[in-house]
């Protein structure tokens, strides 16, 4: 109860902006909850382990079987492959055309919103340069205009806004970063699998074809 006693004043004294703080930091939350929830459960799959069991199949020309693996799962990677398995009786530009139409669509999907957390952290420290501003003018201008009686009491309760509203942007600065690079490297992983994976699936099925 005593940390969150301390934590209600910390918040009430450091004024108005320390409340837009917190809901630019509670929207970014949320936003980094939704992605994190899309990168982990519905667009991520082990790429490798993917790729030999998709391997197997084209291997045994059971195109239609390597199909009915990439339809079983709503991850990126097997999406895009799957658009190249549907041409590979083609060429090979005509399955590369495919896989890039695929992973153009795809991709965006995969970053989407991602950019609104850097901007979320940027205003979080922003916004606590500002509540730091507004405290020092507070402040300041207690030293020359209160009543002597008030003085020590403005000049206190401008100097908490500046130094609160200043800690709560940093901090909020730091989490929202540390929680972007790390659903930035969720998604550059995906994306970089989609790259790899679907170059070795494209030379794969041109060596299937020289051996049939």
């Amino acid at each position: 109860m005593g940390y969150l006693q301390w934590l209600t004043s910390f918040i009430i004294d450091g004024g108005i902006f320390m409340y837009v703080i917190l809901a630019v930091w509670a929207a970014a939350i949320a936003i980094a909850a939704e992605r994190f929830s899309k990168l982990s459960y519905n667009y991520d799959v082990d790429g490798a382990s993917f790729m030999n069991e998709l391997q197997r199949y084209i291997l045994s020309n059971d195109i239609q079987g390597a199909i009915r693996v990439c339809s079983g799962s709503n991850a990126a990677l097997p999406k895009v492959l799957k658009s190249g398995l549907k041409r590979a009786n083609q060429n090979p530009e005509q399955v590369q055309n495919a896989i890039d139409a695929t992973a153009l669509e795809m991709i965006p999907k995969v970053e989407i919103r991602l950019n609104y957390l850097s901007l979320a952290a940027n205003l979080t420290t922003l916004l606590g340069l500002l509540g730091t501003i507004q405290g020092l003018i507070l402040a300041f201008g207690a030293v020359g205009a209160a009543d002597p009686a008030q003085k020590a009491e403005v000049l206190a309760k401008g100097m908490s806004i500046a130094l609160n509203t200043t800690a709560m942007g940093i901090f909020c600065a730091i989490t929202i970063m540390i929680i972007h690079a790390f659903l930035n490297a969720k998604a550059d992983k995906i994306i970089g699998e989609i790259d790899e994976f679907s170059v070795k699936m494209i030379d794969l099925l041109g060596t299937k074809k020289i051996e049939d």
